[in-house]
């Protein structure tokens, strides 16, 4: 479930999904996605703030879920490839929180946010390799912009944790917060809801640059993506991770 309220010009989008560690099932993609796609087109919210529950901000695709989906339609029909598309094509400032575990698309979806929070407890990790697949979220493009090629090989492809002070040092975290860290991104989300919103998004826009070359980036992702579903590797690895689960 994504829960969402506006205040000050801010939307909240909380992952609330805590007895699955906030694994993200298509319904979820979907409501992320609506609401950024909508909030292109409205004024009244200037920026969107995405969180979690203590503890966990998500641990990721709910695998089981997605086999589901991408076994009824083709692979860029499903839910989270709406939901990544909707990242790139984002026009509002994006900030995020994090407490707590932030795996696999939990790790990516930071590379596509202006601001980004972190608790000491949290743990960032990308377990795409192991799982015999491939990085996603254009994160093979902007891992190595943000990070440099040997940090973004070692989180993207190594499959280490970073710790919120290593992902700070990185420049995947803005700042890491001993205390309320909910507290503090919602007050950065609601400084810049409300500075004058076209200079915002004209600033936004030139720091961000041309993003054709991200759009490209995520649809050749994509498709390295499936076909690596059906390699036998990728089978056992899949399989191995449902049994481990399992026990």
């Amino acid at each position: 479930m994504i829960r969402t309220s506006i205040e000050d010009g801010v939307r909240t989008l909380r992952l609330d999904r805590p007895e699955k560690k906030n694994a993200l099932t298509g319904d979820m993609y979907n409501a992320l996605a609506d609401a950024l796609e909508t909030g292109n087109g409205d004024d009244a919210i200037r920026c969107q703030l995405i969180c979690g529950q203590p503890e966990v901000f998500t641990a990721g695709n709910d695998i089981g879920d997605f086999l589901q989906y991408a076994g009824k339609v083709a692979i860029d029909e499903t839910p989270v490839v709406r939901f990544l598309r909707a990242l790139v094509r984002n026009e509002k400032p994006l900030v995020a929180s994090i407490d707590g575990l932030a795996i696999g698309v939990g790790t990516t979806l930071l590379m596509h946010c202006d601001m980004v929070f972190a608790s000491p407890r949290s743990l960032i990790r990308s377990p795409f390799v192991d799982l015999g697949l491939v990085p996603e979220a254009g994160s093979s493009l902007l891992g190595p912009q943000l990070m440099g090629h040997a940090r973004a090989f070692e989180l993207l492809c190594l499959g280490n944790g970073f710790s919120a002070e290593k992902a700070a040092a990185c420049g995947l975290v803005n700042e890491v917060v001993e205390d309320d860290v909910d507290a503090v991104a919602f007050a950065c989300a609601k400084d810049i809801a409300a500075k004058p919103p076209q200079a915002m998004a004209l600033s936004r826009k030139l720091l961000r640059g041309d993003t054709s070359v991200l759009s490209d980036r995520v649809e050749e992702e994509i498709k390295i993506f499936a076909s690596r579903l059906t390699a036998p590797e990728t089978i056992a690895a899949f399989q191995a991770f449902m049994m481990k689960k399992k026990a």
